[in-house]
């Protein structure tokens, strides 16, 4: 490299080779890129480099822009630092402002998230911070202010950072639109994305890049070594045929824990993370601050103490969820355990990729499998990350929801014209298609709430004034929306405080409803005592010893990704050398000899009676919500042709479907009732598309600003009051205007992302084309039987559910113990 080609960046460099550092090329290229007026998206690993590859174009043209006549005073920030996660920000905020100061660069670096300082928030506000770390939900209120276009004029770059986390949700769409309106404010700002490795870069790099299509994808530093080693069983049939929990492996993964100095262990649940901290705990001989409990329901103080015992080397170990999937780096983690099944190889990878977080060391990670079909799962994803095979994230589109909050955002700052608004709208990727008919009924919505609730006021938001443009004059209205600002819902959060000191976090209010005062319960890593509930808040005290039920959480089961369960379906049929595989040999053989093994061209159905009634199990391996689906849809055909009760349960790998009579199934009938002829109809008339599409709609309301939020000062309302207030504008919706947008996107939702129905047509269409395999065990074979223990869950019995799946299981391995042999 010429003398000329190495001045560019010299700055940096030096800056680089004092610390005894080199920049990467893809560092160096990234730089280039941005001084020549590109904007692009950078996908590398976590902790290669990324951040200075993104912050080092800004600070080397600041630098050659020293001489320069100054921005003025308060002109808002050169770089806005847009981060999904607030625990990341503050980190980030502490790099970038180091690094800044260590060129000397005069830049004030400031957090705009809700843990953010007062003053933070103040230089915010003010335009006098010259780097912005900021969530979406923030970079949203800042432009509900009239002076946004003033406070953002001098900016310069915008770098989204972890843009995989946005690209397919809500939250992305929101940042999507606010990216937008910069755009317009500041037409000369370049846009970097910072990405992990998807299956679908080029469309992530179109979602953030509409307006510059072909803008370069670069390529950061090779993946690190990943290895998956499980802990397998110690001898054969040593392993339960269902379960999730798996704290029967308890021993021996609290001997790998004092193999090493720091451990990460991930669970896949907050109620998993608690159960798996508490039992460790009740075992720990170590000081009990070196364990610790990590998150998303837990209060902030806590989580950050738990990352700066990582960082510092307190703390041993920490038992957490996907709160940790993302964030920091920590080097003195040395090892990373997962419990369970990690559902996904993408999670599998940012999981084992938090340890051994240093120069020349590869990533590592622990399976500990909770039942033997998942140790199936771990050499499925093995496989796939040998051949590179990552999980794509498909963008959401068409959220009116989010449209309608944004505009009533804009209206608030400063006004909008609707034919401008239209078109700015109109270039992002969620809304290309959006047509002007479907635009007027947004901006009649926000007018006044639609035809059914003209007659409100409280509907009336939005006013569209003598010269045609947009805007909210009520003051009662713009705290009310900035106030519910973003698409983050979630039902019925209670504070969990003590009577004396501080919050320990939330849990859901269906939980404490259940309890009385003087009962126990286990959340936090603690055992507590409820004292007394007061609105949306429950005060408790320490409980000296003694039990109780750990707090619950709905909706907390993660989905098996199509790309892993494809991975694991053909296994069953083709083992290859895999330890996992030969560690299940026995349980194969009983599979395949009682009925058959599922492969990618052979769809596997079981005809199973027990006392119960008779069972048809089917295993496409599409999903759990694809199954769900299937399921509802089976048993309307079915009782079409002839009358019968039926009720069915689902997981990932297939369903399981009860009959209260007997009833004749071939070949012949069993594809009939998988048929994709009809089956949008079918699913509509098989499932209570009302009621769950009602559900939906308390979400979309909340995000629309239908369902204000509760003000500062004022008791927070209960999911029963919201529930409440959501189910009637619903009715009152139904019945006189059944063509609302909310409506109709309620439904929508409910069949797409729900139910999944293009993948249940896509499941559908690849089961026709599928050899069958219907068989008539005996009994219940290693694929039925977790479908069978997973519907004992809501029977009532004086036995736990555990005692009850151990006994079954006992009987079926004796059964089939010959065969195992």
């Amino acid at each position: 490299m010429s003398a000329q080609r190495r001045a560019w960046d010299a700055p940096l460099a030096a800056w680089f080779a004092a610390r005894g550092w080199k920049p990467a090329a893809f560092q160096r290229e990234t730089w280039r890129r941005y001084l020549a007026g590109e904007s692009g998206l950078l996908h590398t690993p976590t902790g290669s480099g990324k951040t200075l590859a993104a912050f080092g174009g800004p600070l080397l043209q600041a630098l050659a822009d020293a001489g320069a006549a100054r921005a003025p005073e308060g002109a808002g920030p050169r770089v806005l630092w847009v981060t999904p996660l607030r625990a990341l920000a503050a980190d980030t905020a502490r790099a970038l402002a180091q690094t800044a100061g260590d060129l000397d660069i005069a830049w004030t670096v400031a957090l705009r998230t809700g843990d953010a300082s007062a003053r933070d928030k103040r230089l915010a506000r003010q335009g006098k911070a010259h780097v912005l770390v900021i969530t979406p939900e923030s970079l949203a209120l800042l432009l509900s202010y009239a002076d946004a276009s003033a406070r953002f004029r001098a900016l310069r770059c915008i770098v989204v950072d972890e843009w995989h986390e946005l690209l397919g949700n809500k939250r992305g769409v929101l940042l999507q639109l606010c990216l937008a309106r910069l755009r317009r404010l500041s037409p000369e700002t370049r846009t970097w994305g910072l990405s992990a490795t998807l299956g679908n870069l080029e469309e992530a790099r179109s979602v953030l890049l509409p307006h510059a299509p072909g803008s370069p994808l670069v390529a950061g530093a090779r993946p690190r070594k990943i290895t998956v080693a499980t802990l397998l069983p110690e001898r054969d049939g040593a392993m339960p045929w269902a379960g999730h929990l798996g704290l029967s492996q308890l021993p021996r993964v609290f001997k790998r824990l004092f193999d090493v100095r720091a451990s990460l262990l991930f669970t896949n649940t907050r109620a998993q993370a608690e159960l798996w901290h508490r039992a460790l705990e009740s075992i720990w001989p170590e000081d009990p601050a070196t364990l610790a409990l990590h998150h998303g329901s837990l209060d902030p103080r806590l989580r950050a103490a738990a990352e700066q015992g990582l960082r510092d080397g307190a703390v041993r170990c920490v038992v957490a969820t996907s709160s940790l999937d993302l964030g920091v780096d920590f080097p003195a983690v040395d090892q990373v355990l997962q419990i369970g099944s990690p559902k996904g190889v993408a999670r599998l990878l940012q999981r084992a990729g938090r340890a051994r977080h240093r120069p020349g060391e590869s990533g590592h990670v622990i399976c500990v499998p909770a039942q033997a079909l998942e140790l199936i799962e771990y050499a499925a994803a093995r496989q796939a990350i040998a051949r590179g095979e990552i999980e794509s994230r498909p963008p959401p589109t068409g959220s009116l929801d989010v449209l309608a909050q944004h505009a009533v955002t804009l209206a608030l700052g400063g006004g909008f014209d609707a034919h401008a608004l239209f078109l700015e709208v109109r270039g992002t990727h969620a809304y290309a298609a959006l047509d002007p008919g479907t635009w007027q009924a947004v901006l009649d919505f926000i007018v006044q709430g639609g035809r059914a609730l003209a007659k409100y006021p409280d509907f009336h938001r939005v006013v569209r004034d003598d010269d045609g443009c947009y805007r909210v004059h009520d003051r009662r209205i713009a705290l009310r929306h900035r106030l519910s600002i973003g698409t983050i819902t979630a039902d019925g959060a209670v504070s969990v405080k003590y009577l004396r000191g501080g919050g320990l976090g939330s849990v859901e209010e269906g939980f404490l409803a259940r309890l009385r005062p003087g009962d126990r319960f286990q959340f936090a890593g603690r055992t507590l005592e409820l004292v007394r509930l007061e609105g949306m808040t429950a005060y408790v005290r320490r409980a000296k010893g003694g039990d109780g039920p750990v707090a619950t959480w709905q909706g907390g089961r993660m989905p098996l990704s199509t790309q892993l369960a494809r991975e694991v379906e053909s296994l069953y049929a083709h083992p290859g050398s895999h330890p996992e595989m030969r560690a299940v040999q026995a349980l194969l053989r009983i599979q395949g000899q009682a009925s058959a093994l599922p492969d990618r061209g052979r769809l596997v159905a079981e005809r199973v009676g027990t006392r119960r009634g008779m069972h048809l199990f089917l295993f496409p391996f599409a999903g759990r919500a694809v199954h769900e689906g299937m399921a509802a849809m089976i048993a309307l055909r079915w009782g079409r042709l002839a009358a019968n009760t039926f009720s069915y349960t689902v997981n990932d790998y297939g369903l399981m479907l009860t009959l209260a009579e007997s009833a004749a199934l071939d070949d012949a009938l069993l594809r009939r009732l998988l048929s994709p002829d009809g089956m949008a109809q079918d699913l509509r008339d098989g499932v209570n598309l009302g009621e769950l599409a009602r559900r939906q709609f308390r979400e979309i309301a909340r995000v629309a600003g239908l369902l204000t939020p509760s003000l500062p000062g004022r008791a927070a309302r209960s999911l029963r009051q919201e529930q409440a207030s959501s189910g009637l504008l619903y009715d009152v919706l139904r019945r006189y205007d059944p063509d609302h947008l909310l409506l109709a996107q309620a439904e929508r939702e409910v069949f797409e992302l729900q139910l999944e129905a293009p993948r249940l047509l896509a499941a559908l269409q690849d089961c026709e084309g599928r050899t069958l395999a219907l068989a008539e065990p005996r009994a219940l074979t290693p694929l039925s039987f977790p479908l069978w223990t997973e519907s004992l869950r809501g029977q009532i019995s004086t036995e736990t559910w555990q005692v009850r799946v151990k006994r079954a299981a006992a009987q079926l391995e004796k059964r089939y113990a010959r065969i195992a042999r």
